[in-house]
């Protein structure tokens, strides 16, 4: 509730593209999931708030029944946005009475905490799904920076957010070898997903990591140097997608990115929370696809990392890793460069940008889905998907760890996604 409060009424109908969902939807699909999975079932005389909600904000649970189209949440102009708050305010007030019970905080309940805890989890990606989802309907509020204090494109108003000195890229070396991966309750805390079970050995050759992601500055010398112009940097599926982009034409810039000015003395301007600003070339680059992250691995002479790898790495961090990472609580909504130098560890591995790695989503040795309707959450995703790990700037704090597993196609750019480089040792 507190992110959505800097929007209107309208910001939160409003559906840029069929994979993003309104400001309205979140709030109301979160409170559903509440309703739906936990007061349903454990409620004393239970009591649907509207039935008709039990459709509109299903998202793609069939054992739970129909839902509506996704591409058309943005149409759904009724129930208006009062509803949906008194919605979430009648089951938030169910759902502490609940809590309250004496048998839920007994032995019995075991299920049901598992369920809630479950829940708010889920409301944690949501609400990081918000901010991306916000931010890409923005970025069509045409108003541009020639008066920066009435940039429409706004979310929230703390840039320019303060510069530090650049830091170079180092090589860090790791030896591999067999390790555990996968979720380590003794490490990770109690909580995970399915998709990060079970724990298993692995193995890993000597490989190297680069200190740092990739920043704005370092990707714009990728497109200097005719990076989306050169068919042996892509995928094939990627030179495709570069062929295919926006209005029919072929693309020549990460998403958000503009050219101001004449040619020869133009600027670059991104498109963030904090509106449409030049691009700071030491911050970390973001929004990014697989098929992007992988060509500019290949021009840049390196590779992506594998999931493998970068969970090997990041159990080797020290606690301040995370202490100091750039998650959403801190306000910026936006990848910040690097305020100290790389030792002997990589900085941003948690916080600021998803990165990419180049390991295909698909099960762990041994994986079972949750039963009944919850275990459609991951399992039934593991297809045409890759693996990004860390968290961003938009991830709310305490959400991820070094076992997290996120996915997204390749072809998805509206998340915060960056890069990491790795190499062969």
């Amino acid at each position: 509730m507190r992110l959505a409060e800097p929007l209107s009424d309208e910001d939160c109908q409003v559906q840029s593209m069929p994979d993003a969902s309104p400001t309205k939807w979140h709030l109301a699909h979160l409170t559903w999931f509440f309703e739906t999975f936990v007061l349903e079932r454990h409620e004393r005389a239970f009591k649907a708030f509207d039935p008709r909600f039990r459709v509109l904000f299903n998202s793609y649970y069939q054992g739970v029944g129909e839902q509506h189209p996704r591409a058309r949440r943005g149409l759904l102009s009724r129930p208006s946005l009062a509803t949906v708050k008194c919605y979430r305010a009648n089951v938030d007030e169910r759902m502490q009475a609940l809590l309250a019970r004496p048998e839920t905080i007994g032995e019995d309940g075991d299920d049901l905490r598992a369920l809630i805890i479950l829940g708010l989890h889920h409301e944690q990606q949501h609400q990081e799904l918000l901010l991306t989802d916000i931010k890409h309907a923005l970025s069509f509020c045409v108003t541009r920076p020639a008066d920066p204090l009435h940039d429409h494109s706004a979310y929230a108003e703390r840039w320019p957010i303060g510069a530090v000195q650049a830091q170079p890229l180092r090589w860090l070396a790791f030896d591999g070898g067999l390790f555990d991966l996968g979720h380590d309750p003794a490490h990770d805390g109690d909580f995970c997903f399915d998709n990060e079970t079970p724990k298993h050995r692995a193995y890993t050759t000597p490989f190297e990591l680069a200190s740092r992601p990739i920043n704005h500055g370092e990707f714009l010398a990728f497109i200097d140097d005719g990076g989306y112009r050169r068919p042996e940097l892509w995928l094939s599926m990627g030179w495709a997608w570069v062929q295919d982009g926006p209005e029919g034409q072929p693309r020549q810039a990460p998403l958000y990115w503009q050219k101001q000015g004449h040619q020869g003395d133009s600027t670059w301007l991104t498109h963030t929370l904090q509106g449409t600003v030049e691009i700071d070339p030491h911050a970390p680059m973001c929004h990014l696809s697989y098929f992007e992250a992988d060509a500019y691995a290949r021009w840049a002479g390196a590779r992506l990392p594998t999931e493998a790898e970068w969970e090997f790495a990041a159990r080797r961090l020290t606690p301040r890793a995370m202490e100091r990472a750039n998650f959403a609580d801190r306000g910026a909504f936006h990848p910040l460069p690097p305020s100290i130098a790389a030792r002997d560890e990589p900085l941003q591995m948690f916080g600021d940008v998803w990165e990419w790695t180049q390991s295909s989503y698909s099960a762990y040795p041994g994986y079972r889905p949750l039963p009944g309707a919850v275990g459609e959450y991951n399992g039934k995703f593991m297809c045409n998907q890759f693996v990004l790990r860390g968290g961003s700037c938009a991830t709310p704090a305490g959400h991820v760890r070094a076992s997290y597993r996120n996915f997204f196609p390749p072809e998805a750019q509206w998340q915060f996604s960056g890069l990491r480089l790795a190499r062969d040792a």
